[in-house]
């Protein structure tokens, strides 16, 4: 097996592509080990010292690590329980008990467009950074998104989100007027 590396505009993380599905379908994130019971990998991964996050995509696994650790000496312990995760035969996570929904639990037109722009135009983008976008609710003409993965906390993503989904959003929807984060507690 041959795992292959990405940097991604976070230079805390780094996106891991080991050549097969991780998740299929969604995508899950797991900032501490204590968060990590549902998931083999991720519990496999947070073993390693020095990581601080592990997200698990489609097929791509990304892992943020501690500022007081460097890629040169984190990476090939990454490799190795990646490695030996996939040989393992593990699921790389258990399925969630409830499937995440938009915050106001309806799904109107304007809410189906707004998640079809998303998972058709942005998420392959984003993924290709080693992160994800989940759409949060829509008020009063304010679409709430939240940045995952490598994306949460990276340099850049108040800029995509600002130049280039809410551009794409307005530009498709008119009652979207703009476009906000919603941060991680």
């Amino acid at each position: 097996m041959f795992i292959q590396t990405e940097k991604t505009p976070n230079p805390a993380t780094i996106k891991f592509v080991p050549g097969q599905p991780v998740m299929g379908s969604g995508s899950r994130e797991f900032r501490a080990a204590s968060e990590a019971s549902s998931s083999p990998l991720a519990a496999r991964l947070f073993k390693v010292d020095g990581v601080k996050g592990v997200f698990l995509g489609g097929d791509f696994v990304s892992v943020t690590k501690a500022e007081s650790v460097d890629w040169d000496d984190l990476k090939p312990d990454v490799v190795a329980a990646l490695m030996e995760h996939f040989t393992s035969g593990e699921p790389a996570a258990f399925p969630e008990d409830s499937v995440f929904g938009d915050a106001q639990g309806e799904d109107n037109e304007i809410v189906s467009q707004i998640k079809e722009l998303l998972d058709t135009r942005v998420r392959p983008a984003v993924a290709q950074d080693g992160g994800d976008i989940e759409f949060q609710g829509f008020e009063k003409g304010i679409v709430y998104l939240r940045m995952r993965g490598a994306c949460s906390g990276c340099p850049s993503s108040t800029a995509t989100l600002k130049m280039g989904v809410e551009r794409m959003l307005r530009h498709f929807i008119p009652e979207v007027v703009e476009v906000r984060p919603v941060r991680e507690e």
